[in-house]
């Protein structure tokens, strides 16, 4: 079965061109060039994956991720934000903040944009299974397959990539794992084109945030290195 995918963006040129190169490569599309309405898409159509241009009048593309990730019923939807203007580190970190998968900046070649559609949807397919047990840490449960968190019995709202670097923190405790290994394994970054701890310093510093005191201080930074969870 073709994978659906949401495009969103109020360049309607652009937005009719991926639409045909993605329906000719294997890809069911469906479309809309307002964020509003993308969000009852979502909610409705129950896409494999959106792609939303960052800057659209009203609900632009950060927003539109950020209440994506944050409603339970599409939550578990991967994003991909393109953008023609905002592509600087600043703008980068706050779309990975906001809860995406992925970045682009305009323009792209459009084999590129169907790779990076295809390498998301391998992360998310080769996600936990269903049977695979919670992580329990002292003050905190951990549930690959329902991918859900919570502290002192309440649940925490994490965003995906911070939800995937506490699992592989958890999983590897005690180990120090590198900025390098944690952008290729969590983001999925090729290392030769992007290489920037900000994102995993700003993930780090806003999972402490989530995870209270305690937990926090169990999240150490190894200076010139990366993190461990002890």
């Amino acid at each position: 079965m073709h994978k659906k995918i949401l495009l969103v963006d109020d360049d309607r040129k652009l937005l009719d061109v991926m639409r045909i190169y993605l329906e000719n490569h294997e890809f069911s599309v469906i479309f809309t060039d307002n964020g509003s309405e993308a969000l009852l898409l979502a909610r409705d159509s129950k896409p494999d994956l959106i792609v939303t241009d960052a800057e659209m009048p009203g609900l632009d593309g950060f927003e539109l991720c950020r209440s994506i990730k944050t409603t339970r019923a599409t939550a578990g939807i991967p994003v991909i934000i393109i953008s023609g203007k905002k592509v600087r580190d600043i703008d980068l970190v706050s779309g990975y903040d906001k809860g995406a998968d992925d970045y682009l900046a305009k323009p792209f070649a459009f084999p590129v944009l169907a790779a990076k559609i295809n390498a998301v949807l391998r992360r998310y397919c080769a996600g936990p299974g269903p049977g695979q047990d919670k992580i329990k840490e002292e003050g905190l449960e951990l549930n690959p397959a329902a991918r859900t968190v919570k502290i002192a019995g309440r649940p925490a709202a994490l965003t995906r990539k911070e939800f995937d670097l506490l699992t592989l923190l958890i999983e590897k405790k005690g180990r120090v794992l590198s900025v390098p290994y944690l952008l290729e394994t969590v983001w999925g970054y090729d290392l030769g084109t992007y290489n920037n701890p900000r994102t995993v310093e700003t993930h780090i510093s806003s999972l402490r945030k989530k995870l209270g005191v305690k937990l926090a201080a169990r999240l150490v930074t190894v200076t010139g290195y990366g993190y461990r969870f002890e």
